[in-house]
């Protein structure tokens, strides 16, 4: 077996298996859900190519969609813009439905930071209550929770104002209802080093009582609570500002008492993420639970609005422990209620000239960041996934940024640089590998017929990679290695 059958063997199971499910949902109605496929670590976009901006978000479902609320920020700074909602049946397809909570909506949002809107319902009285953390517009002296409310999901929400809760500072916060519709909000207080769990008034608006202050001093934030079985998981991450970090759980059969001491889940970034919510998918086959987290734009170089999601399922071992891997791309079902990881696997491509890998620097997440050779480190900026592109070609998605490796610009130059962009349909990111022997590809691009190449034949460390007509030189073959 070829190198390339081996390579392709890998990868063409998945694809067939992607495109069989995904044809029916081509001519389905958006109001029926099947099976989707989402590529992880990216921004999700609209129908109409727009970014769906909702982050530190959650998710409510109501009559058979899934409401997505989250932050929408001012695109020349982190300030506050809106609370913005989508729509979707199968949690991918995101339809824009309201700009729910605006700078006009009171005049203390004239000039505000609003994080981590959450909405709940309220079966007594028929309202949609969203809770939300509130700042002023230049620092975290607040410390503030704030509430707002609305007689549809994503109708305009009347603000009805911002407060400490019981005088705590409060930051990070989520919502949760339990089963018998006690309703609970949890926050980040002293400096986030408590995290604190209050018990809601009956109609969800005001704060009743404190109910526990489970890890005092465990300096967490971004909270995610929620039920299995009988069992309360609380996952948070800690509190290292926009940067990623090892994310946390804790569990207990009751909110008040018992809760475990905090454990490590994912791996020490989470996956360069930071817990926004953990999703309920109930379905006809069971329950599943889908872990959606911000990849900060802010920690990259960018705002808030530049941010990706990271959604990944989680699985229990037994009932009191959690865990969360790495998928390249998560499958749902929200019929079925399943949640599946898929994709991969990732594999290093070794320049035959020089012995480097392909590497994207300083495993940058900027789009247009070129691609250069570097010595082999194992890196996740080192590893790519070969994903079906049709015709025999293949995308390649790096690993640390899902983002694809693409020829700048489209261009059919010799000498065009080679970039990791956005992950889309262009000819300029697809790949033909092809046997060169002795264990070696080329990848030719689909666009142009040119070959990736290591410019100048350069052995050093950073040469950056080109197209270039294909001339079989060793600096223009690759050994994949898987792992």
């Amino acid at each position: 077996m070829t190198i390339i059958h081996a390579f392709r063997r890998a990868w063409l199971p998945v694809v067939a298996l992607c495109l069989g499910l995904l044809a029916p949902f081509l001519a389905a109605p958006q109001a029926r859900a099947v099976t989707v496929s989402l590529l992880n670590g990216t921004q999700f976009t609209t129908p109409d190519g727009q970014p769906v901006h909702a982050h530190g978000g959650g998710v409510i479902r109501v009559d058979g969609y899934y409401y997505w609320f989250g932050e929408n920020r001012q695109e020349d700074s982190n300030g506050f813009r809106y609370v913005s909602v989508y729509r979707s049946a199968d949690l991918r397809n995101w339809e824009f439905r309201n700009h729910v909570l605006t700078r006009n909506s009171a005049p203390e949002l004239q000039s505000a930071n609003i994080e981590r809107p959450k909405v709940i319902y309220n079966r007594a009285t028929g309202r949609f209550v969203m809770w939300m953390h509130k700042e002023n517009a230049t620092d975290y002296s607040e410390a503030r929770a704030a509430v707002a409310v609305s007689d549809t999901v994503d109708g305009d929400y009347t603000w009805l104002g911002s407060f400490r809760p019981l005088g705590n500072m409060s930051r990070d916060l989520t919502t949760f209802v339990d089963e018998d519709g006690t309703a609970y909000l949890v926050s980040a207080a002293r400096e986030n080093y408590d995290l604190h769990i209050y018990r809601l008034t009956a109609d969800y608006t005001d704060v009743e009582s404190l109910v526990a202050n489970p890890w005092p001093g465990g300096h967490r934030e971004a909270p995610a609570l929620f039920k299995r079985n009988g069992v309360y998981f609380m996952l948070t991450s800690g509190a290292t500002g926009w940067s990623p970090n090892q994310q946390q759980y804790a569990t207990s059969t009751s909110l008040a008492s018992g809760w475990s001491a905090m454990r490590n889940v994912g791996d020490s970034t989470a996956f360069d993420s930071q817990t926004a919510f953990v999703l309920p998918i109930q379905g006809s086959q069971g329950t599943s639970y889908l872990y959606l987290g911000d990849r900060w734009g802010n920690s990259f170089g960018g705002l808030v609005n530049d941010s990706r999601y990271v959604w990944l399922p989680l699985s229990f071992p037994d009932d009191r422990s959690l865990s969360m891997s790495w998928a390249p791309e998560v499958r749902i079902d929200t019929e079925a209620g399943t949640v599946t990881a898929a994709g991969g696997p990732y594999q290093t491509l070794i320049a035959r000239h020089s012995g480097k890998c392909l590497d994207i620097p300083s495993q940058s997440q900027a789009i247009g960041q070129e691609l250069a050779q570097y010595t082999c480190n194992g890196g996740n900026n080192q590893r790519f996934w070969a994903r079906d592109a049709g015709g025999g070609h293949v995308r390649l998605v790096t690993r640390h940024s899902s983002l694809c490796l693409a020829v700048s610009g489209g261009s059919t130059a010799n000498a065009a640089h080679v970039v990791q962009e956005t992950c889309g349909s262009g000819a300029e990111q697809q790949w033909l590998l092809s046997d060169a022997g002795g264990g070696y590809v080329t990848l030719t691009a689909r666009h142009s017929g040119k070959c990736l190449d290591v410019s100048d034949e350069s052995t050093a460390d950073s040469a950056r990679l080109i197209q270039y007509d294909c001339t079989g030189g060793a600096n223009q073959q690759f050994r994949i290695q898987t792992g």
